[in-house]
């Protein structure tokens, strides 16, 4: 009997469980969100994604015939966990093993249902099949992995008569955990399957699960965000798309602002937009020569400043610290140095990336610029740039 046809060990020992119709809430799984599980380009990638930091280390592999699953062939993980999910709150039994038409699973993720949508939905099953991922995250003793596909496997489904009744699939057991876990669950805005991006996808879910409601909301790094996204991009071309994001503004819910800390690095700011119908918090230009009420507290007489944020703060949000443990300014050995004395750099000192420069070096340049204003033959004071 050929391989493909023997019957499955484990599709024996589970229940079947029918998707549920009707129009709920998304899900997604937080580790999926936090972490480098999948590609943000369409096109064909078989280089691994390598992530590390603390304890936390991913490895996603992908086959040739295949490649890599992508930010979009998520989706279809998305449809499983909000299937689960509403299931389990309904009182209803789930299970690892699903059916479902192809017609429920691309109208809940806002796909189309031609012909063509049909075969893109079996090589997204194809791809989450065939890539594996290798994982410390949620194993209860250190050094241990766990190995997994997205989907175990998966098969079409037809009647006596030969008639197509849908499709089966298997989700692992790794998948199937954190879904039945509340805390591990996070609720996403529907607008979330319009995001043409790969990046403004994996922006979203990362803004989502780290920033979540928080009116102060959170900021990283650049350099950060470039490994943790696990971009095949260089780090130039990932900050021009970070910064095309903010210019954008793509997030439903989500405002993107830029920042820069005491060092100049460049930083993603972000905060929860605000409600419909909340008065707007700063100026606003109105084409007059006076100054005209708009029902805000201040006047509006002048274009807001391009600013930490739209509020006019005066200082940068707080670090997202859990994200942002390999994000450190200084690498000198003065102990009195203040961007010296992380928390976390014991802990993380294999993982650090070395730092463009360090406190002596921050002195060396300022009197390199002093000397430099100062003509060597004429000794008169050199013009200052003003910018």
């Amino acid at each position: 009997m050929p391989a493909h046809h023997r019957p499955s060990p484990e599709r024996g020992q589970l229940d079947l469980f029918h998707a549920r119709p009707g129009a709920f809430a998304p899900r997604d799984a937080q580790d999926l969100m936090s972490f480098p599980f999948f590609s943000l380009s369409k096109s064909h990638r078989t280089v691994p994604i390598d992530f590390s930091a603390g304890t936390v280390w991913i490895r996603v592999e992908a086959v040739p015939d295949h490649g890599m699953a992508t930010i979009w062939d998520a989706d279809i993980l998305i449809w499983a966990a909000s299937q689960i999910v509403e299931a389990r709150d309904e009182g209803l039994r789930t299970s690892r093993l699903m059916a479902a038409t192809p017609y429920e699973i691309l109208t809940f993720i806002r796909r189309g249902v031609s012909l063509r949508d049909y075969q893109r939905l079996k090589a997204a099953l194809d791809r989450l099949q065939s890539t594996t991922v290798v994982t410390s995250i949620r194993q209860p003793a250190e050094g241990r992995r766990h190995r997994f596909s997205w989907i175990n496997e998966w098969k079409e489904r037809i009647d006596a008569s030969g008639k197509p009744l849908g499709i089966e699939l298997i989700l692992p057991d790794w998948f199937y955990r954190a879904v039945l876990d509340d805390a591990l669950i996070l609720t996403i805005d529907q607008a979330y399957f319009s995001l043409t991006g790969g990046l403004d996808r994996w922006l979203y879910r990362l803004v989502r699960r780290h920033g979540g409601r928080q009116r102060a909301g959170w900021r990283f790094d650049f350099r950060h965000l470039h490994q943790k996204s696990g971009s095949l991009s260089p780090f130039k071309r990932f900050a021009f798309e970070l910064r095309d994001a903010i210019r954008r503004q793509p997030l439903p819910g989500y405002t993107l602002f830029l920042e820069a800390d005491a060092g100049g690095r460049a930083l993603l700011a972000f905060e929860p937009s605000s409600p419909r119908g909340q008065a707007v918090e700063s100026f606003v230009p109105s084409g007059t020569l006076r100054h005209v009420t708009s029902g805000t507290a201040p006047t509006c007489h002048q274009e807001p400043k391009q600013g930490l944020s739209r509020r006019g703060q005066k200082r940068n949000r707080a670090l997202n610290l859990e994200s942002n443990v390999l994000t450190l300014t200084c690498f000198c050995s003065a102990t009195s140095c203040g961007d010296n004395a992380s928390p976390f750099q014991s802990a993380t000192d294999r993982l650090t990336r070395k730092a463009a420069f360090t406190c002596d070096d921050a002195r060396r340049r300022a009197l390199e610029r002093a000397s430099a204003a100062v003509c060597p033959r004429c000794g008169r004071s050199r013009p200052t740039s003003s910018r």
